[in-house]
């Protein structure tokens, strides 16, 4: 059975993308910790020049001891004047500068109140960005606490993110194009194999794979190569063997021909004679006309067989009146008491002879081995027009449905039904000469139901035909195929139309 077919290059759009999760997520979390450690690095060797700095501050600040408003303002005053930024806390928190003047936290202030050393940082958003040392004077309850701005180690940072987030992407976009080289070499041997693996299901059996190196593509180029070459002589064989079967065919047809016509007109004076016959030769006599019949009929169908085989039939299209060539059918074989027709008049242009035939089968084939009521039926669905005859016999068995087209099949095992077993495959060919689908639906004790569909114009050349359809019927059923494959198992006519 046929899988879902896979668009190509999917899988080496996912191998490229595999490839470019693995490369981006792993230069993604190399850059993101490498990012990390610097800064968590720069921020701290900015914190510890910042506390020995503040230590030293504290100091020089001891020298403006006592602490009065005066030498308050010269403290913060000298601070501002080498160029540091401090607050002094006294009472109320005094800035050296107003534009410095950052809230300080109670954290902070709690750690500086036990006579530690104690910092804090501002917002990573703010700016400018401070960081805050701060500490008792010694000698003192009062607290000084340094302001050192970190603007140059937040810019440095960003450029920092900024170059391994460019590095990220250059890895991410080498990673694709890499992936994708990697990806298209690898899978070219698979898309070999596809392609020849598709010319092989179109009938190219001398197609075979270069096999190069000895790696695992290599052995299965050399396996696929064997498994063609394996193939084509298997249907080479085959073909040989079906050539020999049609010709054998042809062969005993032709030969059986005209003895059969002998015997023919030897039993039809026979059966005018019979009532002049003893009375115990009568039977014989009877039986002896009735297979001869059988025999004339069976050598037809292989003569009409070989004459399908050997592709020399072609339709005669025209005009056809649906309905009335159903009717003439079945009255003109006698079955008019037991086969009911119905239908509407339908446009339909094919080979009057040919689905003559057709239907001839299909209704003999219910008349014979059917039962109940039979109808045949004909309307137009769309572009098509749809024969259908049913009956209510006894079905046909599931285990036979698989070959009911096929030549010379029986149900009965025995072959002691009537008929040849080549009707309905001759329905199926003349069906398919036609450009039609035959189907069957059957179950056992549900009756039988064999539907013809045929486009209502006819085919632009012989052997076109419709794309297959679903058959209508859940059940148990059996599709006409193409000549040499049929389906299975229910008695065919040996006679039927002409």
């Amino acid at each position: 059975m046929a899988g879902r077919a896979v668009p190509p290059g999917r899988l080496r759009r996912r191998l490229t993308i595999a490839f470019v999760l693995v490369a981006g997520v792993s230069a993604g979390l190399l850059a993101g910790g490498t990012g990390l450690l610097l800064r968590q690095s720069w921020l701290d060797a900015s914190l510890h020049q910042a506390a020995a700095d503040a230590r030293y501050q504290l100091v020089l600040a001891g020298q403006f001891l006592p602490l009065t408003d005066q030498r308050s303002t010269e403290l913060l005053t000298s601070f501002e004047g080498s160029g540091r930024h401090v607050v002094l806390v006294d009472g109320p928190a005094r800035p050296s500068h107003p534009s410095y003047a950052p809230t300080l936290g109670t954290r902070l202030r709690a750690t500086v109140a036990d006579g530690q050393l104690g910092y804090q940082r501002s917002a990573p958003a703010a700016r400018p960005r401070l960081l805050v040392v701060g500490g008792r004077i010694p000698g003192s309850t009062a607290e000084l606490y340094v302001i050192t701005v970190e603007d140059d180690i937040a810019a440095d940072l960003g450029q920092l993110r900024t170059a391994l987030l460019a590095g990220w992407v250059l890895v991410v976009l080498l990673a694709a194009g890499v992936g994708h080289l990697l990806a298209r070499r690898t899978l070219e041997p698979v898309g070999r194999a596809s392609r020849a693996a598709r010319a092989l299901t179109e009938g190219l059996l001398a197609t075979r794979l270069p096999v190069r190196g000895r790696d695992e593509f290599s052995v299965w180029a050399a396996s696929f190569n064997e498994m063609a070459e394996a193939l084509e002589s298997k249907i080479a064989a085959l073909s040989a063997a079906q050539a020999r079967e049609r010709r054998f065919t042809a062969d005993v047809a032709h030969e059986l021909r005209t003895p059969v016509t002998a015997l023919v007109a030897a039993a039809s004076l026979l059966r005018e004679h019979l009532d002049q016959l003893p009375d115990d030769a009568r039977p014989a006599a009877r039986l002896l006309v009735g297979d001869v019949v059988r025999l004339r009929r069976l050598v037809e169908d292989l003569m009409e067989i070989s004459r399908l085989d050997a592709g020399r039939e072609r339709p005669s299209v025209e005009p056809v009146d649906a309905p009335a060539l159903l009717r003439g059918i079945v009255a003109a074989r006698g079955w008019s008491e037991r086969v009911l027709v119905t239908g509407d008049p339908v446009a339909l242009r094919t080979d009057p002879r040919r689905l003559e035939r057709v239907l001839a089968n299909l209704v003999a084939n219910a008349v014979e081995h059917g039962g109940g009521e039979i109808r045949a039926t004909v309307a137009g669905v769309g572009p098509l027009v749809v024969f259908e005859v049913t009956d209510q016999g006894p079905g046909i068995p599931a285990e036979h449905l698989p070959r009911l087209f096929d030549r010379f099949h029986k149900v009965d095992p025995s072959r002691s039904g009537p008929g040849s077993g080549l009707g309905l495959a001759i329905a199926r060919e003349h069906a398919a000469l036609l450009g039609g689908v035959l189907s069957a639906h059957s179950a056992p004790g549900a009756g039988s139901r064999f539907r013809l569909e045929l486009p209502a114009l006819a085919p632009t050349r012989p052997n076109d035909r419709p794309p297959h359809r679903p058959v209508e019927h859940p059940d148990d059923h059996a599709r006409a195929g193409p000549p040499g494959g049929g389906r299975a198992a229910r008695t065919a006519p040996s006679g039927g139309a002409g």
